[in-house]
């Protein structure tokens, strides 16, 4: 299969579900106050980065090095939107809400990025060897990743679940509510960690622990639930109540853990001062909620950028 068809796995099976037949919204008893759905099979194509003007004082704040290169690379992760970036039907524009938030920073930093397409669990290591000086694909703030990455957030988030209609499950509090069923996630995730230390809690309990199924192509998360190979999965909280809206037979089952998402970077970086000032620029300007609004994910706003602030408990 070819690159393009492969990294727009999600559009492709979000426009094949529905041409099959229409389907329902998450339960709007459950969506984020203000929150708002993208039209369903499409992902939204509005510009909200072009406008944005270079920030003079938050483009003061980055390195004379970076100033004089004018450039930086940077990883993206591909996956479910809005986090995830995903190609749009031309195989080769990307679009995603961390796409919009990594533009227009750049753009009010006065520098262009050089962006590279990397596995999501491939990019931390990669910005401790220095192959990246950024990275995006809704990276959530933890205190284990803080001891070796940066962050500078843009958005809250965070963990929670999604079913087939046909589940019996209303509400997961506990893990111990997974004990016995299979569990779909993405690899190299909060997710995948959350679940893997916590599995001791079923042996504890003197139940069937669950299984975790771990995949590298978030679209291959969702058609796991679909086909019957996982009995329930665990994403983002955002990604989740988006894929629920646009594919058939599913249904957002509850918030689980909230987490502010963030730019990644090694850790020191001197990147993070300019960043997190370009952030509350777009903030003060409207291009941050803009953002927000075209992805539907206005109850995410946080308050201010902040530079690797304590997880969220």
């Amino acid at each position: 299969m070819p690159r393009t068809r492969q990294t727009a796995a999600f559009a492709l099976i979000t426009v094949a579900a529905l041409s099959l037949s229409a389907c329902g919204s998450g339960d709007p008893a459950t969506a984020p106050a203000g929150a708002g759905s993208p039209a369903k099979g499409k992902i939204p194509t509005t510009d909200v980065v072009s406008s944005v003007k270079k920030n003079e004082d938050a483009a003061k704040l980055l390195p004379s090095k970076v100033r004089a290169a004018g450039t930086l690379t940077i990883a993206s992760a591909t996956g479910s939107p809005p986090g995830g970036a995903a190609y749009l039907e031309d195989g080769k524009t990307l679009a995603g809400a961390d796409v919009d938030f990594a533009d227009a920073v750049a753009k009010a930093l006065g520098l262009k990025l050089k962006r590279e397409i990397a596995a999501f669990e491939a990019i931390l290591p990669a910005l401790g060897s220095g192959k990246y000086d950024v990275g995006t694909g809704n990276f959530g703030v933890t205190d284990e990743r803080r001891k070796t990455i940066d962050f500078v957030t843009y958005i809250n988030d965070g963990q929670g679940f999604a079913v087939r209609d046909d589940s019996d499950l209303k509400k997961v509090t506990d893990l111990t509510q997974l004990c016995g069923l299979t569990i779909g996630t993405g690899a190299g995730t909060t997710f995948e960690a959350t679940l893997e230390e916590n599995k001791h809690l079923c042996a504890d309990a003197g139940k069937k622990p669950y299984e975790v199924k771990t995949y590298g192509d978030p679209s291959a998360v969702w058609i796991s639930l679909q086909q019957g190979r996982s009995d329930i999965v665990m994403n983002t909280i955002n990604g989740l109540r988006y894929g629920v809206a646009q594919l058939e037979g599913l249904r957002f089952l509850n918030e689980y853990k909230r987490l502010d998402v963030g730019f990644v970077f090694k850790k020191g970086t001197p990147l993070a001062p300019a960043f997190q000032a370009a952030v509350n620029g777009l903030k003060a300007d409207g291009t941050y909620d803009r953002v927000l609004k075209k992805w539907g994910t206005t109850g995410s706003a946080i308050e201010t950028s902040q530079i690797s602030p304590p997880e969220v408990n």
